[in-house]
């Protein structure tokens, strides 16, 4: 499902892989965020993802031009979870919502493991 904006003259549409790319972009600029992770269910194996495959660790979801991102992230080690989380809801709810002009009505992230940087 697309994203629409309807203005008094045009409609936009906006591809929920294009929100993804966005969000991800945002959320990897966050101070403790390593990086986005892919998660293998059947196998429970956590990996984390290169920059060209940012948005296999985003989900979006538009209803009613309400959006619903669902994060799966790598975190630094030692840092602490609950600052990054917020960091990352408040950088991505502001940037996202300017970019495309839409209301976020969620933002979930999963926690889906820890990484010593260097």
């Amino acid at each position: 499902m697309k994203g629409y904006i309807n203005t008094n003259t045009n409609n936009v549409s906006i591809d929920t892989d294009v929100i993804a790319q966005y969000a991800g972009t945002v959320a990897v600029e966050c101070f403790g965020i390593v990086g986005m992770a892919s998660v293998n269910v059947k196998d429970g194996i956590v990996k984390l993802l290169k920059r060209e495959y940012i948005t296999h660790g985003i989900n979006v979801t538009v209803s009613e031009n309400m959006l619903i991102l669902d994060f799966h992230v790598i975190v630094a080690y030692g840092v602490s979870i609950m600052a990054v989380s917020n960091n990352l809801i408040e950088n991505v709810k502001y940037k996202v919502e300017e970019f495309t002009g839409l209301s976020i009505e969620k933002i979930n992230i999963y926690v889906e493991g820890v990484q010593v940087i260097d």
